[in-house]
């Protein structure tokens, strides 16, 4: 029995969602359908969409999230994830002791945390493993998967691929908690040129 797919497979391809990098780790070969000739990895569809699913099960089930992404391409995503769910949210920066530092003024205590990129996020990541505060993460075929508690295989570079997650995201998350309203259009997540 084939599974449906959250959404048609052309507008996953038409946002570039499945196009990895030409370096690709040990822990996301298993992401892996195939590689170009030009080298560029491709990343399955099915394990994506299966993947966000599973992503979005879990933190509709979590009150207290926190987006992290320091890509200048996600932060439309990540201000209108955050908005539409109810979630904290840090763009740019992560400032050292957010997670680990209870005197800190902006100091933090999610349940769960979404890391848009492992690598340009690893100081929320090194601060989430310290505080054992679940890891779900965008990883990209570059990304090592170490300390990520659920990893969301996806081109986690470009506006629209990110912008068609956060929205996938934010829809299904709503779905999951029974909230029937969800308007949104994909483009109101994607980060102007």
């Amino acid at each position: 029995m084939a599974e449906e797919l959250l959404i048609p497979q052309e507008d996953y391809l038409s946002c570039g969602v499945h196009i990895g990098m030409k370096s690709k780790t040990a822990s996301m070969k298993k992401f892996i359908y195939k590689i170009r000739d030009d080298g560029l990895s491709v990343l399955n569809l099915k394990l994506l969409n299966e993947r966000i699913a599973i992503a979005t099960k879990f933190l509709a089930k979590n009150k207290k999230i926190l987006i992290v992404g320091r890509k200048t391409n996600s932060h439309k995503g990540i201000k209108k994830l955050a908005e539409t769910i109810g979630a904290d949210y840090i763009l740019g920066r992560f400032m050292p002791g957010t997670l680990t530092n209870p005197n800190y003024s902006k100091f933090l205590e999610p349940d769960v945390i979404l890391l848009t990129d492992p690598i340009s996020d690893k100081q929320a990541l090194k601060e989430a493993v310290d505080s054992r505060i679940p890891v779900v993460a965008l990883c990209d075929t570059f990304n090592d998967t170490k300390n990520i508690d659920l990893v969301v295989p996806c081109n986690n570079k470009g506006r629209k691929s990110l912008g068609l997650v956060y929205w996938l995201l934010a829809k299904e998350i709503m779905k999951n908690r029974g909230e029937k309203k969800f308007t949104h259009k994909k483009e109101e997540f994607i980060e102007e040129e």
